[in-house]
C-alpha cells in the first residue's frame, strides 16, 4: 500500500485524532525514514538498515529557526493556535544527535509563543534508558511511548525491533518514568507472510495487561490503524473490539481512551 514521508522540519497544524490541533516536528531527514522499529502498519513506511550510513539531521539551529518562523506567522495572519506541538515525522524522533537541547529550545518557543499549547512526543521508548532522553521526555506536556504487544513473539512480528532489543528492554525502560508517561498501543488484525496476526486476542492482551499494571501510565491510548501500511494484509480493529480492551483496562484500574 502507499505510504508517505514528511517533506519538511514544521508541518501544520494537521487534525489529529488524539492531540487536536497539531503542529508537527520532523527531526528526521526527509529523504527516508529512520527508526529503530520497523512496524509492520508505519505510515512512514518501512526501515532499512542501510540507511544508517547516510543520514542528514536538520541542525538544531534550524529546528529553532523554522518553529519561530511558523508560529510567528500563525500570530500574525491570526490563525488559530495549535492544541499541541507534536514531535513525530520520518521515525524515532529521540534518535536526533541534539534532541535533548531540542526539547529544551521548543520549550523555550511555546513558553513565548502559545503558551497554553501542549508539547507532545510520540516515541518507541528503544533508547529511553538513557538518562538524558528521560530527562528530556519528561519535560514534555504528553510523553507518549508505545507498547503494542504482551508477546515477544508478536513483538518481532508487528514491532520488528532493528537492534537485539526485546520487549522485556522496552517494558523497563517504560518502568523508569515512573509513571510520567502516556502508552499508545496499535491493535491490528491480519495474515502476513503466512502467519495470522492479531494483538487483541487474550493471549496477548492478558501479559500486555500486566505489563501495563507494571509501568503505571497515566493513560492508555488504544486505537488501530486509519491510514494505508506498507505491508499489504493488515485490517483496522473494529472500534466495538477496542472498546472492549479499553474497558478492560478501566477495570483494572487504569485510564484508557479510543482513538
Amino acid at each position: 500500500m502507499s505510504t508517505f514521508l514528511f517533506d519538511r522540519i514544521i508541518f501544520g497544524p494537521v487534525s489529529s485524532r488524539r492531540f487536536g490541533r497539531s503542529l508537527g516536528i520532523n527531526l528526521l531527514p526527509t529523504t527516508h525514514k529512520v527508526c529503530t522499529f520497523n512496524c509492520i502498519y508505519c505510515e512512514c513506511g518501512l526501515t532499512f538498515d542501510e540507511i544508517d550510513k547516510n543520514r542528514e539531521w536538520p541542525t538544531r539551529d534550524e529546528v529553532k529557526n523554522k518553529l519561530k518562523l511558523r508560529l510567528e506567522n500563525i500570530l500574525r495572519n491570526n490563525e488559530p493556535l495549535p492544541d499541541n506541538i507534536t514531535f513525530a515525522g520520518n521515525g524515532e524522533p529521540t534518535l536526533h544527535p541534539a534532541f535533548v537541547g531540542i526539547i529544551d529550545d521548543v520549550l523555550e518557543l511555546r513558553n513565548q509563543y502559545c503558551p497554553r499549547t501542549r508539547i507532545t512526543v510520540l516515541s518507541n521508548a528503544t533508547i529511553a534508558d538513557n538518562p538524558l532522553i528521560r530527562e528530556a521526555l519528561m519535560k514534555v506536556d504528553n510523553n507518549v511511548l508505545k507498547l503494542d504487544v504482551g508477546t515477544e513473539e508478536l513483538f518481532r512480528m508487528i514491532n520488528r525491533p532493528l537492534k537485539a532489543t526485546k520487549l522485556e528492554d522496552i517494558i523497563h525502560n517504560l518502568i523508569q518514568f515512573k509513571g510520567q508517561l502516556i502508552i499508545q498501543s496499535m491493535f491490528v488484525r491480519g495474515y502476513i507472510n503466512g502467519h495470522i496476526i492479531d494483538n487483541t486476542v487474550v493471549a496477548e492482551t492478558t501479559p500486555w495487561l500486566e505489563a501495563l499494571l507494571r509501568i503505571k501510565p497515566k493513560e492508555v491510548m488504544v486505537y488501530s490503524i486509519a491510514r494505508d501500511t506498507p505491508v499489504d494484509g493488515l485490517k483496522p480493529v473494529p472500534h466495538t473490539q477496542l472498546f472492549r480492551i479499553a474497558n478492560m483496562l478501566r477495570m483494572a484500574g487504569l485510564k484508557a481512551e479510543v482513538y
